[in-house]
């Protein structure tokens, strides 16, 4: 296995309902952490919606490993922020049998 080059600052974040006082909520992110990354574009494809070309490029990125349960270990329902782009997080894997690396699977989604 090549040893990663974590050489991007991404900034980990997670979802937080804040209720709107309506009875319903609205969802705004918080930031929990910033990890040294290796980020690989994997494939992409171009879509319409609504009449405006999507386009979605799936990503692989790889940062330290951090045990089950802890703040810094990514999950699926969190994303990666760099700068402006926004990297939603579909899966996350160990990527060797010690867990010192995890590889999260991810999509960047921009408005064409």
């Amino acid at each position: 296995m090549k040893t990663s080059r974590l050489n991007r600052k991404l900034v980990l974040e997670e979802p937080v309902r804040v209720a709107d006082g309506s009875g319903g909520y609205t969802e705004t992110w918080t930031a929990i952490g910033t990890l040294w990354a290796e980020v690989t574009a994997r494939s992409g494809t171009e879509r319409q919606v609504a009449g405006v070309p999507v386009s979605r490029v799936g990503y692989r990125i790889v940062v330290r490993g951090a045990p089950q349960g802890s703040s810094l270990r990514p999950s699926p329902d969190q994303r990666f922020i760099e700068g402006a782009r926004r990297f939603v997080i579909r899966a996350v894997a160990e990527r060797d049998p010690h867990g010192q690396y995890l590889t999260c699977f991810a999509d960047e989604e921009v408005a064409a």
